[in-house]
């Protein structure tokens, strides 16, 4: 598997390239495009794995649209799934060329990033990719395609914090959001969605493609059972926002979701602990923003059709005992500052709420406090003083243990890829797949490609909305 997070500005000009390479290299004159689409239900049909949630009302699919331009065909096939292994995808690509005679390198694969357990996905899942790549086939019609953005800021943040101190911080689930005096900013997110509209030549819609970043682990159950917050089997918001695309649009349309560059993009309401929250409504709010588009959007009948593909070679990270020493320099500090606390949990928590109420007279009414001014008393003066003490120490040891659980997994983390990276050579060989449908520009990446790089990519593109 390669699952890497970049900010690497090399892999923008690498993309870039790519992106330029696409549009130049379209030298061929503008054909009439046919295109079919298939639909598979993925989810496990072991009934002794289902017993273990409940009905499942947002199945888990791949998707596949296949294109032909009269002189070469290309796929795009879409899962709800985490991820694809290098293995799968060859597996895919292979039986494609043998069984289908489309050529492998023009088959582009996309996985939701889906969070979900291995066992909720059916074992003949490449057989049902081919089966769904086959129904496509059958179902050729000659299309007409037009392109679109769509917009939506309210519905993603950043999990990125800019601290004070110039350095980053990833909002996890499995760490402690820093203290808010700490934080500077947050980090960039991509609101554009990008639409390709294909309809058939009686003018009803047959598929909609529409890309956009943001990671799929919004069902609170999602992160800690992968499964939502009734106990169901989810495809997380992109399967309710496919369903709120095909059920208005009707006609059998397909809507198949692209993931953008999200490695750093989550939902809005992340780590809310609140109020449920749930894909449903995230995908469906989604989806109106998206028909909004798709309704706006006029198709042609003739259009480009190009794919291109290159494998490169990118150096592995090589600062792993560098970062490490830094972090247990950093971890042996917080662990010697932990010291001098008279408080446990258990007293400090009512001194806590005591004092925040009421900072001016936290121990009893102002009253007496005036009482003791007057006759020269200051004993409760006194004591507040002392508990405010107390009180800081205990919350610095709170913020010091909190940093503690951010530095030993990131240390576990730094070193689970320094051993991958020892037993693998000097670089990772990486297929950057670009593919042109008309105005529509896609560029892929295998890996969670933070948003900055996809920023960097439409802001530098010779092209207009890729």
């Amino acid at each position: 598997m390669i699952h890497l997070k970049l900010k690497n500005r090399m892999l923008v000009i690498l993309m870039l390239f790519i992106t330029i390479k696409i549009i130049t290299i379209s030298d061929i004159k503008a054909a009439s495009l046919r295109a079919g689409v298939g639909k598979i239900d993925i989810t496990c049909e072991d009934q002794a794995v289902l017993n273990k949630y409940s009905l499942n009302p947002n199945p888990l699919y791949v998707k596949a649209l296949v294109l032909d331009n009269g002189s070469m065909k290309a796929v795009i096939i879409a899962y709800d799934i985490i991820w694809i292994q290098a293995e799968f995808l060859s597996e895919v690509r292979e039986r494609i060329q043998k069984e289908l005679k489309i050529n492998g390198s023009n088959v582009l694969m996309n996985a939701s990033h889906n969070h979900y357990l291995l066992d909720q996905i059916c074992k003949d899942v490449v057989d049902k990719t081919i089966q769904a790549v086959k129904i496509a086939l059958r179902n050729m019609v000659p299309v007409k395609i037009g392109t679109g953005i769509g917009y939506e800021d309210e519905l993603t943040m950043s999990h990125t914090l800019k601290l004070k101190n110039g350095k980053d911080w990833s909002i996890r689930f499995a760490n402690p959001c820093p203290p808010e005096s700490d934080v500077a900013g947050v980090g960039p997110i991509d609101p554009e969605i990008g639409i390709l509209r294909i309809d058939k030549a009686d003018g009803k819609t047959l598929a909609v493609l529409y890309n956009f970043a943001c990671h799929p682990t919004i069902d609170r159950g999602a992160y800690y059972r992968h499964i939502d917050m009734y106990g169901r089997i989810s495809a997380d918001f992109p399967g309710y926002t496919s369903k709120a695309i095909e059920e208005n649009l009707g006609n059998s349309a397909v809507a198949i979701f692209l993931q953008g560059c999200g490695g750093d993009v989550y939902a809005n309401r992340y780590k809310i602990i609140n109020e449920p929250q749930t894909s449903e409504k995230v995908g469906k709010l989604l989806g109106l923003t998206i028909l909004k588009a798709v309704r706006s959007i006029q198709t042609g009948k003739d259009a480009d059709l190009k794919v291109f593909t290159e494998k490169i070679e990118l150096p592995r990270r090589a600062d792993f005992l560098e970062k490490i020493s830094t972090l247990e320099t950093e971890q042996a500090e917080l662990l010697s500052s932990l010291r001098f606390t008279s408080l446990n949990f258990k007293t400090f928590l009512p001194l806590y709420i005591k004092y925040s109420l009421n900072p001016d007279f936290p121990s009893y009414y102002s009253h007496r406090y005036m009482k003791e001014k007057i006759l020269g008393i200051h004993e409760l003066v006194n004591m507040d003083a002392e508990n405010k003490i107390h009180i800081q120490k205990y919350l610095k040891n709170i913020y010091a243990m909190e940093k503690l659980a951010r530095i030993q997994e990131n240390i576990i983390l730094l070193k689970e890829r320094q051993k991958e990276n020892e037993s693998a050579g000097p670089t990772v060989s990486v297929e950057i797949q670009g593919m042109r449908i008309g105005n529509y520009i896609l560029i892929t990446f295998p890996g969670e490609a933070f948003v900055e790089v996809g920023l960097d990519i439409k802001k530098k593109s010779a092209y207009e909305h890729p």
